[in-house]
């Protein structure tokens, strides 16, 4: 949807300089999208998979954030590597502050979901008091330049905190979640078709398309088992950001979303206020619906949301600490509990990255073992398999529990005697 009304917008003559973002086009759609399933699952696998933590990971991304934004704004034209570089460092860095404030703070994701609409809202409010505009097709001075990308870090924000709230309302997994931000951005479209204001559907759709790429990501990653195709976080990401890099390729050799400095070429789309304000109407009823389906949701029996700390136990019959380990090496379980142990005792210390790092000894040496033991005694090596994945998805999840966690550990510690 590009928003041609506004590209004629007032703009003063003194420090202008060409626009630096792209023309909204289908591509921008596209890349936008696979920008922000990259934010999701590549934050998640250094976060969680290398054991890096949350607090590392987001320090440095901030790092990293401000380095490439400032290549961004030294720039003179838009270049499609380094805005859309730009772009996928934002993801990142936007849903790792949401995760700080969710997950290392304890913030209901209500709180923080309400909290960083406020904030977007006051980041337009300022823009709008003193730009006059809101249209990316403006973004001609550098004051708006900065407006744009601090709206933009919000919006990732905002899009994290709104998807795992709604993730947590209604325990969708995440091949039924993309539902939810696909037809709403349907909504908007078809809004914006019908006459409704080209910024405001523009800025819609823009929150819109993070929930949708971040739901994509899970789905992609998770196992199947929690409603996903199980490629996992290394592969998702590999894949989006092969995706990522041949159509900005692509976009560098066509040119084919450059706004050209002072291009009123094209005619703009005719603004009708009275259909615009029935159009804002349209929204209120579609923002109402959504509200409704989300309660509705919330009401219907469910389970947690996939990947969440409570994960159900293991399935298999209980057996007992002798029945569970008398067929194997002594040696062997001697292992998987020191490491166990270990595990246990960093939760209690306060260190979750180093608990999250640890675990993946316990993974590595039980898949290790697996060929060994499983002939062994296959009920065993079943049971203990359970109790292992349960504890790997408390420490794991994307919003771990303390108590859900250390009494996995115990269950497991009891287990191997």
């Amino acid at each position: 949807m590009a928003t041609t009304t506004e590209r004629a917008a007032a703009r003063p003559d003194a420090h202008r300089m060409l626009n630096k973002v792209p023309e909204v086009t289908i591509w921008f759609w596209v890349i936008k999208v696979l920008c922000t399933t990259v934010g999701e699952s590549f934050a998640d696998w250094i976060n969680t998979t290398l054991g890096v933590g949350l607090i590392n990971t987001a320090l440095i991304f901030t790092a990293v954030l401000a380095a490439v934004l400032g290549w961004q704004l030294s720039t003179k034209r838009y270049i499609p590597f380094v805005y859309w570089l730009t772009v996928v460092v934002l993801s990142v860095t936007g849903t790792l502050y949401t995760d700080i404030l969710t997950d290392s703070q304890g913030v209901p994701l209500a709180v923080s979901s309400s909290v960083f609409a406020a904030v977007l809202t006051v980041v337009f409010g300022i823009w709008y008091a003193r730009e006059r505009t809101l249209s990316i097709h403006s973004i001609v001075t550098r004051p708006r330049e900065l407006f744009y990308w601090l709206a933009v870090l919000v919006t990732f924000a905002l899009g994290t905190a709104t998807g795992d709230w709604t993730l947590e309302l209604t325990g969708w997994t995440p091949d039924v979640s993309v539902l939810l931000p696909l037809g709403l951005i349907a909504a908007i479209v078809l809004g914006w078709r019908l006459g409704a204001g080209a910024v405001l559907s523009f800025w819609l759709a823009y929150i819109l398309t993070r929930p949708l790429g971040a739901n994509l990501g899970d789905w992609l990653g998770s196992p199947g088992d929690q409603g996903g195709l199980g490629l996992g976080t290394a592969v998702t990401s590999v894949i989006f950001l092969v995706a990522i890099l041949a159509t900005v390729l692509y976009l560098t050799r066509s040119r084919s979303d450059v706004i050209e400095a002072d291009d009123l070429s094209q005619t703009p789309r005719a603004v009708n206020p009275a259909r615009e304000r029935i159009m804002l109407g349209y929204y209120a009823v579609v923002a109402v619906a959504t509200a409704a389906l989300l309660v509705w949701a919330h009401q219907q029996p469910h389970a947690a949301a996939a990947g969440e700390a409570d994960a159900p136990a293991p399935a298999t019959a209980s057996l007992t600490p002798q029945q569970a380990t008398s067929s194997f090496p002594p040696a062997d379980i001697a292992k998987f509990r020191t490491i166990t142990a270990d595990t246990l005792a960093k939760l209690n210390s306060g260190n979750q990255a180093a608990a999250t790092t640890r675990v993946t000894d316990l993974e590595t040496a039980w898949d290790d073992a697996q060929p060994t033991l499983e002939p062994k005694n296959e009920q065993a090596w079943t049971f203990l398999d359970g109790e292992i994945d349960h504890v790997l998805k408390a420490l794991r999840a994307k919003n771990p529990d303390k108590t859900t966690e250390v009494d996995a550990l115990n269950t497991l510690l009891t287990s191997l005697g």
